[in-house]
């Protein structure tokens, strides 16, 4: 959770390479605790939806905080989830993910924004106890309970990193150590172990969604982790099917960054697995990027930045299980980023189509999934789609909040429009779709098509009869229809193509089959004739990372003279040994001409940055707000949310160059990577 406005198949041999080339590849450590095999096969089949407590349906009038963050009644309780049930199972979703239910207890004299943090739950007092202003243990037990009579799997929401302050004892005396946020470990991780493992015992929940999960060391986590694989297994309860099962086990983690640093602080490494999923970020903006724009307004990619992103995933360790979304509770609504954007409003055709296109990449994801309430329907927040700088937490009005309106569950909160319905039908289709082909949630990717327009991908897995199974995944990613001709050598297929939804099958002509997408349109087809080899694309000549010229250079000398600029700049971003602050190895240094130069070691990965002074003035940016390794760029002015994005393919040294006119304005930037000499070798 970010309170910004507020408060401002696992397992691992153990001697696998670590995901990025380094001097500790062969480390070899026998204390390592794999993520279990069959907990990560069933993780790839979540789609799970994800409810803000507090937010989403009153289901008891005599229970409710009354007040809250947001634009919701604010009087959301349990009995109300309980209510809604049977809709969120219409939805094909086969698990639920309660934000945090666990008592907030006031303090004396505590002001209304403390009233308003407490019914968010992130800020809990007892973790042994059910919020009394969002029921009882009974009603919890029957949530529970119903929820895995109908097939669905319950998360809750563990805050393991900070709690209120007036923190209650465990029912064994524990306590957490330290300051209230954050705690301190490995001093507060007995009690923690306690909270993780009670509900399970208790409840017999399946697993956590782990919030700020870089607030705990991936050593107490791994800690975390065997506690409750431990307690999942000493207990059981009847699904469904009317089988004896245990609880999953499942844990995912929010950290908010990029690839590097979820691995960092989440992932941990091949030889030492901390956490086994975490939320898929780096992805999810990619996702809005190309379908709307990001909470900065920033958008129209295409197929080559959704390819880019997911091929990105190399660099996480091999047990890695991202979890993918389009928004949550701290993310502004896919359907007003539409209109943040000026690209579609709910009258018009185009914001469903988008809508569609975005979930269809989530159906067609391998790996759990998870939709926000409301995704399933289109919903925004009325009257609202630009950014709110005046008193937008009164209003509740803030980007980190607002998304948290009342739920509209068809037939219980609400009557359905045509569009809605059509959109939620549309949802369902797929939930069913992914449900009954593996190949989608297990499948391994093979990107074939990945342009300005169109995105395909090839999906292969066994199914479960055994059966080796393949899936082509396209969608456009522009406004206009076309046709994409997909080269049968090379595509996996030997046969006839049906698409999954409508039905509609594609035979081969003259070596091609002719796919026609309209605007946004999205089609999972179903390959009669997989080639059990799967399927092998050209690989293209390597691009190369390093550019020509003075400003490509990595060892030009530093000349006294006074260069255009009087502020010192920085190459500022979220790099893992920096996090947006202006580090000393990051400083640039005049070379002469105007140019000035960083060179720094670098990791593989993908990156967000400016270029500027340690007090943010002046800042620039690259124009178009994206920069290729190796090719010149040209530079503007920045401001806050108008980062470069950056991907960096190969770790190793690279040099940052700008270049001013001599009155200081901005003319071009780049990075290029050095070549490799022998002192980097040895």
């Amino acid at each position: 959770m970010t309170i910004a406005a507020t408060l401002s198949t696992c397992s691992v041999a153990e001697t696998a390479p670590l995901p990025d080339s380094s001097a500790q590849q062969t480390q070899t450590v026998s204390s390592a605790y794999a993520c279990q095999p069959d907990m990560m096969t069933r993780a790839d089949d979540l789609r799970i939806y994800q409810i803000m407590v507090e937010s989403f349906v009153d289901g008891d009038k005599a229970v409710g905080h009354g007040t809250g963050y947001g634009t919701s009644h604010h009087h959301g309780d349990l009995q109300g989830i309980i209510n809604s049930l049977d809709y969120i199972q219409s939805l094909g979703m086969n698990a639920i993910w309660l934000t945090p239910v666990f008592e907030s207890i006031p303090m004396e004299g505590q002001d209304h924004w403390a009233d308003r943090l407490d019914a968010t739950g992130y800020f809990a007092s007892n973790y042994f106890a059910i919020d009394p202003r969002f029921g009882t243990m009974e009603q919890a037990k029957t949530l529970v309970d119903q929820a895995h009579a109908k097939g669905m799997y319950v998360f809750f929401d563990g805050v393991f990193g900070h709690h209120k302050g007036n923190v209650v004892p465990s029912p064994t005396g524990k306590l957490p150590v330290g300051e209230s946020n954050p705690v301190s470990y490995p001093e507060s991780l007995p009690f923690y172990q306690e909270v993780a493992t009670y509900w399970i015992k208790t409840l017999k929940i399946d697993g956590w969604r782990l919030d700020q999960a870089y607030q705990v060391p991936p050593e107490a986590w791994r800690e975390i982790r065997k506690s409750v694989d431990d307690a999942s297994q000493s207990v059981t309860y009847q699904n469904h099917e009317g089988k004896q099962v245990h609880p999953l086990g499942y844990m995912v983690a929010e950290i908010w960054n990029n690839e590097n640093y979820i691995t960092q602080h989440g992932y941990g490494t091949n030889t030492q697995p901390a956490l086994c999923s975490a939320f898929d970020f780096p992805v999810r903006y990619r996702l809005v990027e190309t379908f709307a724009v990001n909470e900065n307004g920033n958008g129209g990619k295409g197929g080559e930045w959704l390819n880019e992103g997911m091929a990105l995933h190399r660099l996480y360790p091999e047990h890695a299980k991202p979890n993918l979304m389009l928004g949550n509770h701290d993310l502004v609504r896919f359907g007003d980023l539409l209109e943040r954007g000026y690209l579609a409003t709910p009258a018009d055709e185009q914001y469903w189509a988008r809508h569609k296109a975005a979930l269809s990449f989530l159906a067609a994801y391998t790996g759990p999934i998870t939709l926000y309430y409301g995704e399933e329907i289109g919903d925004e927040v009325a009257d609202y789609a630009a950014k709110v700088y005046q008193d937008c937490a009164m209003q509740g009005l803030c980007d980190d909040h607002v998304a948290r309106s009342s739920a509209k569950i068809d037939g219980l909160t609400a009557t359905l429009e045509q569009r809605q319905q059509d959109l939620k039908a549309y949802v369902s289709a797929l939930m069913s779709v992914r449900a009954k082909h593996p190949a989608l949630s297990q499948g391994k990717r093979t990107n074939l098509i990945a342009t300005a327009t169109a995105y395909i991908d090839h999906k292969q897995a066994d199914n479960d009869k055994g059966v080796n199974e393949a899936v082509l995944y396209a969608v456009s990613t522009t406004d206009a229809a076309s046709t994409v001709e997909l080269p049968v050598a090379g595509s996996g297929s030997e046969g006839v193509l049906t698409d999954l939804m409508s039905g509609e099958q594609f035979q081969v002509k003259e070596g091609y089959y002719h796919i026609p997408l309209k605007g946004f349109e999205a089609r999972l087809l179903l390959i009669e004739k997989p080639i059990a080899s799967g399927v092998k694309v050209t690989t293209q000549a390597e691009t190369s990372l390093s550019g020509q010229g003075f400003m490509a250079q990595c060892d030009n000398p530093t000349v006294s003279d006074a260069g255009p600029m009087s502020e010192t700049l920085y190459v500022v971003g979220d790099f893992t040994d920096s996090g947006w602050k202006h580090k000393d190895h990051r400083q640039y240094a005049y070379k002469g001409n105007g140019v000035y130069q960083a060179v720094i070691e670098e990791q593989a990965g993908a990156y967000r940055m400016q270029y500027a002074a340690k007090d943010w003035t002046p800042q620039f940016t690259a124009d178009g707000l994206t920069l290729k390794a190796g090719e010149e760029g040209t530079l503007k002015r920045g401001g806050y949310g108008k980062d470069t994005a950056v991907t960096l393919p190969e770790s190793g040294k690279y040099v940052w160059s700008l270049k001013f006119s001599v009155t200081g304005e901005p003319e071009t930037v780049m990075v290029s990577k050095c070549p490799v000499t022998s002192n980097d070798r040895h």
